[in-house]
């Protein structure tokens, strides 16, 4: 296998078939217009968050509509979409479509369930998917060299290895990012793209 060194854009080496992020647009412009609504009208939050003892009274669906709303309201809208727009852009390109859904929502719904039974039983917001997509990212990054023959720059790997670290230690000081992060990084090594061979120039 011919080795690529990755430097300007690293994971565009790893996903040389070009796509373009349509499934990341779709989610972005449904979170945006779900915050909008929220701060439209700010009832639509109380009805649509995670909120355990509603969760516990029969509400299941806030499991999932937790994941479009935010709790910290315009900040957290500006801020997850920023990480959603980065890092949903890199994923859809690596993984593809499924695999991104499949990343994206089932660990923003571990994300959701966890924090509703032990984490954190009151919030929203969809920053647990976004650090799935992290994790699924993290995996590709730490078999690129092996799997995809591509070089990533030391920064890189060192983030990639990072990852389940500070997962690991924002679990332990209770915050609700880091196990849908691992979760993230156990599917990207399970979901893992198949290698593509690039002609030469």
């Amino acid at each position: 296998m011919t080795t690529r060194t990755a430097s300007r854009n690293p994971f565009v080496a790893l996903a040389p078939v070009r796509r373009r992020p349509y499934l990341t647009a779709v989610i972005f412009a449904v979170t945006l217009a779900c915050g909008i609504a929220q701060l439209v009208h700010p009832p639509l939050y109380d009805a649509m968050h995670r909120d355990a003892a509603r969760i516990d009274a029969g509400e299941w669906y806030r499991l999932v509509t937790g994941m479009f709303f935010q709790d910290a309201w315009a900040f957290g809208l500006v801020f997850n979409l920023a990480w959603l727009a980065v890092f949903g852009i890199l994923a859809e390109r690596v993984f593809g479509r499924v695999r991104w859904l499949v990343l994206y929502f089932t660990c923003g719904l571990f994300g959701q369930v966890m924090s509703y039974v032990w984490l954190n039983p009151v919030g929203a917001g969809n920053s647990m998917c976004t650090a799935g997509l992290i994790g699924g990212l993290a995996a590709v990054a730490m078999v690129a060299s092996r799997r995809y023959g591509v070089v990533l720059p030391v920064q890189f790997r060192i983030m990639a290895f990072a990852v389940p670290v500070l997962a690991v230690a924002d679990t332990l000081v209770h915050d609700n990012h880091g196990l849908p992060a691992l979760l993230g990084l156990a599917l990207g090594f399970l979901l893992l793209p198949a290698p593509v061979q690039v002609a030469q120039q």
